[in-house]
């Protein structure tokens, strides 16, 4: 079977050993994701409800260059460092996954790699191709 990876091209793929995300058949495995832009500058400093928009948009990103969507996806992890703020990244999680209502877990964590980060997302999607 073969195996797809997909890279955004950040520094950090080549130096740990990861792709942002992986397709193999119909599955695809999205990488831990986080708010940041095209540059690696984190966006929604502080705000946990525009960070986890911007790390969907990212996930939604990496799924559709390995031919997948925000439809397709089946399950999604959500590790926050303030599990008080859980209604803002619920409600943007709710947003984007409203009509699709993949099984999740939100778990809070000491930290992120940057501190500024607020919330990380992992996401597993299953493609239909027909078959």
């Amino acid at each position: 079977m073969e195996r797809r990876l997909v890279s955004s091209g950040t520094e950090w793929e080549p130096r740990v050993g990861y792709s942002r995300a992986v397709r193999v058949g119909p599955h695809v495995h999205v990488s831990g994701t986080t708010a940041t832009d095209g540059e690696g500058n984190v966006v929604g400093v502080g705000d946990p409800y525009a960070q986890t928009e911007r790390a969907i948009d990212n996930v939604e990103a990496a799924l559709t260059e390995a031919g997948a969507s925000l439809a397709d996806v089946v399950r999604t992890r959500l590790f926050v460092v303030d599990i008080d703020q859980w209604d803002a990244v619920g409600d943007a999680h709710a947003e984007a996954f409203a009509d699709v209502r993949p099984a999740t877990s939100m778990v809070e964590v000491s930290r992120l790699i940057d501190p500024e980060l607020l919330v990380e997302i992992e996401a597993t999607a299953i493609v239909d191709d027909g078959g």
